[in-house]
């Protein structure tokens, strides 16, 4: 049985979206993407850009599940807030949808791709080609999506063996 993931890199200028299957051991690339928001509008439109650009991929995809990257602290308090503004709106729009929501923070995906989770941006791209040969990701927004969405793969596999271990004891 195939299983469809929604990979979400949130941010206010630029959210990344990726889509990949799952079929026992198989990987396979669907699609990926970003939503834009307009600088120039309100914070409140950029919101509402983002999460109906959101629905939309959802409504197309309709995935399984969504992995969403959780949000590293800023130096800059007044940067922070607008991003997690944002990742709030990452957040409701699969669940608005009825798609689960898992989080997986950014050292746990870059060491579930690429091995170190202190990995450089290019280097998760570059591994993100290699598990899925079909990928061609434009920006680095889309292949963080597409790791957080194989990083789900890794991740909730291995908690379905742990649970059926627990009941099976």
């Amino acid at each position: 049985m195939k299983t469809r993931i929604i990979g979400l890199d949130p941010g206010l200028r630029r959210t990344g979206w990726g889509v990949i299957e799952v079929e026992g051991n198989s990987l396979g690339f669907l699609a990926s993407g970003t939503v834009n928001t307009d600088s120039k509008m309100p914070l409140a439109s950029r919101l509402s850009q983002i999460f109906e650009g959101l629905l939309e991929v959802i409504s197309k995809f309709t995935p399984n599940a969504a992995a969403v990257e959780e949000t590293f602290v800023n130096k800059n308090p007044k940067s922070t807030l607008k991003l997690g503004q944002a990742r709030g709106v990452v957040l409701l729009a699969p669940a608005h949808s009825g798609v689960p929501v898992a989080e997986y923070s950014a050292t746990l995906i870059k060491k579930s791709i690429v091995g170190a989770g202190h990995a450089h941006k290019d280097q998760v791209q570059s591994m993100i080609k290699v598990l899925l040969p079909r990928a061609r990701p434009n920006t680095k927004d889309e292949a963080d999506a597409l790791a957080v969405a194989v990083c789900h793969v890794h991740h909730s596999e291995r908690q379905k063996l742990i649970f059926s271990r627990k009941q099976s004891l």
